[in-house]
């Protein structure tokens, strides 16, 4: 149901039940009144009427009634005198009051109470007939009734007709709003609502215009959002991409300084050693041998070193459990006075992109530990379940650098952008009262 016909079905409702209100207090105001003269008017005419028919019954018939045809009409009485044939020969002349009129029967019965007749006998054996008759005053109730249902009823229709009009006019905005929300919901939020009548339906349009511009601004913001979020995912697809052929061409350049260089070294070691050997050990030529076999031992040992960084040769023949039981090997030479510590617990086969980000995860956080916690202990643990590869490298040094989130420090940016990549993510903690933790934690569903 419409929200017009709702008010105005209560407004006709209410003003429905007012007439018929005014209608039934007009209507037992009425009979109250008609019930009290009737009674008053009875009581007074039986007295005085029966006092005067005693008096004139001694002098006869013919006395009583010149003395009723000289009284008439008595006020909501009728007055009827028969002889002793009873005959009528007497009845009260009709009221000229709204002559010819009468009130509805059904109206009349409702109205007139219940009133005694009294007769008064003659001793000439007639009698006189007394009996309340208000049809007059009831004809009055009646015609004001109907007065009071007529103008009830014009100012029902008027009522009626003024509040469908107002709330016609009250109600004009709201097409207007339905039709902005159903743009809106159709997907049109740059549609704006003009200025409309009155203080409510403007409010309620300035609200719907903020609303929209927010939906709009919203949906250029998400819009904004996923345009990037579809960058980031292209910019990290790409830099998965370049990622892999950077460890490809690392593989490939560790290889080759391996099997060329390093023997390319060694022979130019070889040969200088042979120069020297066959020459006196005072001799220029000697000591210059002697000086190129001391720096290409220097340059052997250097690639060596280089190596691993580059790519340990061993994750493809060794596998990730024994190339990281090497790395820790090699460390624990180069500073025995750090106690390094390694557990593991590694399937047989993990996948190219997760093995080389383990190996990488734990090489730079050892490689950070050395160079500036200044640490006595570092412990590497790396678990795999059946759903989480998860990396921790711990050590009780001096704690993180101010400077290591700044711009320019790449490694621990490199192993974040690498885990996201993953699926993964890597966190680092600082622990009181002085030590650092790194954790990495890789998705096994991840790009192998």
């Amino acid at each position: 149901m419409k929200l017009r016909t709702h008010v105005n079905l209560i407004v006709a409702s209410l003003s429905a039940a007012l007439v018929m209100l005014a209608a039934w207090l007009q209507f037992d105001g009425t009979r109250r009144s008609v019930g009290e003269e009737i009674a008053g008017a009875n009581i007074v005419a039986t007295q005085l009427l029966a006092r005067m028919i005693v008096g004139l019954d001694q002098r006869g018939e013919a006395a009583i009634l010149a003395f009723l045809e000289q009284l008439g009409r008595v006020r909501a009485h009728e007055i009827t005198m028969r002889n002793a044939n009873h005959e009528v020969i007497y009845q009260s002349p009709p009221s000229p009051y709204k002559a010819g009129r009468e009130p509805p029967a059904w109206f009349a019965s409702l109205i007139l109470p219940t009133m005694p007749v009294h007769v008064f006998p003659l001793s000439g054996g007639g009698e006189v007939r007394v009996e309340a008759n208000a049809s007059r005053a009831i004809l009055d109730g009646w015609d004001n009734l109907i007065e009071l249902v007529i103008f009830g009823g014009i100012a029902f229709a008027v009522l009626n007709i003024a509040v469908f009009w107002l709330v016609g006019r009250a109600m004009a905005p709201w097409p207007v709003i339905v039709d902005g929300l159903t743009r809106v919901e159709q997907g049109e939020l740059a549609h704006r609502l003009p200025p409309l009548k009155g203080h409510e339906a403007n409010m309620i349009g300035a609200t719907f215009n903020r609303m929209a511009a927010a939906l709009q601004d919203k949906q250029l913001s998400d819009r904004k959002a996923f345009e990037a979020e579809q960058r980031l995912q292209q910019r990290r697809e790409l830099d998965q991409l370049i990622e892999q052929r950077l460890d490809e061409e690392r593989r490939l350049i560790a290889r080759e300084l391996h099997d060329e260089f390093a023997q390319s070294v060694t022979a130019i070691r070889s040969f200088a050693v042979v120069i020297a050997n066959q020459h006196d050990a005072g001799s220029r030529t000697a000591e210059v041998a002697r000086l190129i076999s001391t720096e290409a031992a220097r340059l052997y040992d250097a690639m060596h070193g280089l190596i691993p960084r580059l790519a340990p040769l061993t994750l493809d023949t060794l596998g990730l459990a024994e190339t990281l039981e090497d790395f820790i090997k090699q460390w624990r030479g180069r500073h025995p006075a750090i106690q390094f510590s390694l557990r593991h617990e590694l399937p047989a086969q993990l996948g190219d992109s997760i093995t080389i980000a383990i190996y990488r995860v734990v090489q730079e956080a050892v490689i950070n530990a050395v160079r500036h916690a200044r640490p006595t202990q570092v412990d590497v643990e790396v678990v795999c379940s059946d759903s989480t590869a998860r990396v921790r490298v711990a050590d009780n040094g001096v704690g993180l650098p101010e400077e290591w989130s700044r711009p320019g420090h790449f490694g621990l940016r490199g192993l974040q952008e690498r885990m996201a990549m993953l699926g993964g993510k890597l966190t680092l903690t600082e622990h009181a009262p002085h030590g650092v933790e790194l954790t990495a934690e890789i998705p096994l569903g991840a790009q192998r």
